[in-house]
């Protein structure tokens, strides 16, 4: 069983930064893509970016420009910087770690909140 080790969140002003890291021990990182997802009060959760292995890269509409996803494939770890942040980004965040055909699964993390205040 893979568990996701997330990061703290926190509570920022708007305007402000916070990186997000995601660790996956135990599994072969090249074989995953990696991304986060987020859920606000009372909405569904939603897609906020993802990265394959490869370094390819997908945003949601409302965070392009804003934040960017990265991996470290060396410490099977990925990143969320998130730049410029609104209050409408406030949410709990979670890791996914989709194995994809090779393992068949997808993993989350406990998920972490992050609060922008304006």
């Amino acid at each position: 069983q893979v568990q996701l080790v997330e990061s703290r969140g926190g509570s920022v002003q708007a305007g402000g930064s916070l990186t997000l890291s995601c660790e996956a021990p135990d599994i072969i990182f090249s074989e995953i893509v990696m991304g986060w997802y987020r859920q606000a009060p009372g909405k569904q959760r939603e897609l906020v970016a993802t990265v394959t292995n490869g370094g390819s890269t997908n945003y949601a509409d409302h965070v392009k420009g804003r934040f960017t996803i990265s991996r470290d494939n060396a410490k099977n770890t990925a990143y969320l910087q998130m730049n410029s942040l609104k209050p409408e980004d406030t949410a709990v965040y979670y890791c996914n770690a989709d194995g994809g055909s090779y393992y068949g699964i997808v993993w989350w993390g406990k998920g972490t909140l992050v609060t922008v205040s304006s």
